[in-house]
């Protein structure tokens, strides 16, 4: 009898080790939310991830409303926060314009005061799950917007002195502007994509980066590093991470839409 309870137990930690080596999270993306626009698509989606099992948590991947207003963000988290599963708001170029008194900071403080997982005003933060250190990184223009990606040298550095820091975990990047045109529109990019994709490809803990913005599917590995966009809701990704702290974890990442 103690050999088979023996067995029972070494079964039951077999299981909850793997499963704590798991992780999973769902990235949505543009969904350029307000209650007049495209609010259907968010709604379903979210409907949709809350049938979902061993959801760690959500990311939104940038441009989340319809355009710049804090009455938009507020309806935007109002219905985001219908989610089962915390999630985290990457800035993307339609979100912010400081002239209509929406401004990066503004925005970010928002998040900060309303969601309990939000815990820093700063616009290039990290968190992590399971091991893993997951980075926000800003490329968003609240000055003068435009559709390319624009990562300060200040941020840059930041990028660089936080994979030092981190160099013995996983790090996935998240961020709304993609390093490589998914779509290969050269007049599409992203400034300085050059230099962030040296800085990252000298590290060897960066696994992901994770972004939306040009409206496609699309996977691509560079350099061990995988790059994932996303089309815009009520698509939606669901990242699975195996043995998502060792050296060489499996990423899974499968398209859904929501309907």
């Amino acid at each position: 009898m103690n050999k088979f309870l023996g067995i029972i137990f070494c079964l039951i930690f077999l299981m909850s080790n793997t499963y704590a080596n798991d992780l999973k999270f769902v990235q949505i993306t543009d969904t350029r939310y307000s209650k007049e626009h495209n609010s259907d698509n968010l709604k379903n989606v979210i409907k949709e991830i809350n049938k979902q099992k061993n959801i760690d948590f959500v990311v939104f991947t940038g441009d989340n409303i319809e355009k710049p207003s804090m009455q938009n963000l507020k309806d935007f988290v109002s219905e985001a926060k219908k989610l089962h599963k915390p999630f985290y708001a990457v800035i993307g170029d339609k979100d912010v314009n400081k002239h209509k008194k929406l401004s990066k900071k503004e925005y970010q403080q928002f998040l900060k005061k309303k969601l309990a997982n939000c815990k820093t005003d700063k616009l290039n933060y990290i968190f992590e799950r399971h091991g893993v250190i997951f980075m926000v990184v800003d490329g968003a223009k609240d000055v003068i917007p435009g559709t390319n990606g624009y990562y300060k040298d200040d941020t840059l550095d930041w990028v660089d002195k936080t994979l030092t820091t981190y160099s013995n975990k996983n790090v996935i990047i998240l961020q709304h502007f993609p390093l490589i045109p998914p779509n290969g529109n050269e007049n599409y990019v992203t400034f300085k994509a050059e230099k962030y994709l040296e800085i990252i490809q000298n590290h060897k803990n960066v696994k992901a980066v994770i972004t939306g913005h040009f409206g496609v599917n699309k996977e691509e590995t560079v350099d061990g590093i995988i790059h994932i966009t996303t089309a815009p809701a009520p698509n939606y990704r669901i990242i699975d991470i195996s043995d998502c702290t060792s050296k060489n974890p499996t990423i899974w990442a499968e398209t859904y839409t929501a309907e």
